[in-house]
């Protein structure tokens, strides 16, 4: 069985499982780990982790690219002449609110059928995508049921772990010590391997992830499906939880980013906002200022370099959860 690797959010796990193959969001590892491809010097550092570990691939697994940013379009042009495993690019609609982006969605979702058949899967029939669809829900209720039973950094280790493994195995996570703190959201991009790290240094100043509002994290998780809706016809239900409901920042508009942490933020008593971002990405940094704006509560700008200097988010960290103290 062929393994179909990704790390966007907005590549479905179900309609690459229903295709008989192995779906995969892989978590990447800091880009001073990895060997780095010459032609990769001039895109950002997760980028060129996305890039080092898709030429790391034969071609027994698959790459699935997205455009969500431009340097992920220049990783998958890259990867497309580099690499041994066959690549897909994804065309992920900028904005989300019209009937034409949503075909748009569903047109490139039948397009990697396509390719997922060329690499030996099968197409599903509805049955099949619905059982599927079924099992995937499933396993993400019971990891959403966890939340409040489960440290920040196990609650967020598992749902990496299920993205990357499909299984919800919570008995490790729980087994991690619960921490009380001041209540914080950690909202931004994506996640490397020892950049969890960061939920240590929060609880280590006094303070606690209530919510996860990481690209890594349970934001991206889509909604529960609608069970008449998939009964129905289990494709456009698909399409629409993931494509329909996950918030990001570079989705315009953006306001379901901030509907959706307006929610969170008054459900779970947050006192404050750490706003992770990385000092290359774009999206993100546009948003802070609007952020700050917007916001009930404080928002801490927490930017970090390719160097990723501990000691100064540490220092940062500890000053910020102070002040809500």
């Amino acid at each position: 069985m062929k393994t179909v690797v990704y790390v966007s959010p907005f590549v479905p796990q179900e309609w690459i499982a229903a295709h008989g193959l192995q779906p995969s969001r892989v978590l990447l590892e800091h880009t001073k780990r990895v060997a780095i491809a010459q032609p990769a010097a001039g895109v950002c550092p997760f980028a060129r982790a996305f890039i080092a570990f898709g030429l790391s691939l034969t071609d027994e697994s698959a790459i699935v690219a997205t455009t969500e940013c431009d340097q992920m379009r220049r990783a998958a042009e890259l990867l497309a002449g580099e690499s041994s495993a066959p690549l897909f690019l994804l065309n992920v609609p900028t904005t989300w609110q019209t009937t034409t982006a949503h075909r748009l969605y569903i047109s490139e979702l039948e397009r990697l059928s396509a390719f997922m058949v060329r690499l030996g899967g099968k197409a599903p029939t509805k049955e099949e995508l619905t059982d599927v669809m079924l099992r995937y829900d499933a396993l993400r209720a019971e990891i959403r049921g966890a939340r409040g039973s489960l440290s920040g950094r196990a609650y967020s280790e598992a749902i990496s772990r299920f993205h990357r493994e499909g299984a919800a195995d919570l008995s490790a996570a729980r087994a991690a010590p619960l921490a009380r703190g001041v209540p914080l959201a950690l909202l931004g991009g994506p996640l490397t391997g020892e950049h969890f790290r960061i939920f240590d240094l929060i609880e280590e100043a006094g303070g606690q992830v209530v919510l996860d509002g990481t690209e890594t994290g349970e934001r991206t998780l889509p909604r529960a499906f609608e069970r008449r809706r998939l009964h129905e016809d289990p494709f456009p239900e698909l399409a629409d939880a993931y494509f329909g409901t996950i918030p990001d920042a570079f989705r315009r508009p953006n306001s379901q980013l901030y509907h959706w942490l307006k929610g969170e933020t008054a459900r779970r008593g947050i006192r404050g906002i750490i706003l992770r971002r990385y000092l290359w990405c774009d999206t993100w940094h546009a948003e802070v200022q609007r952020m700050k704006e917007w916001s009930p509560a404080p928002v801490l700008d927490l930017d970090v370099g390719d160097d990723d200097c501990e000691s100064r988010a540490a220092s940062r960290i500890q000053s910020f959860v102070g002040m809500l103290r």
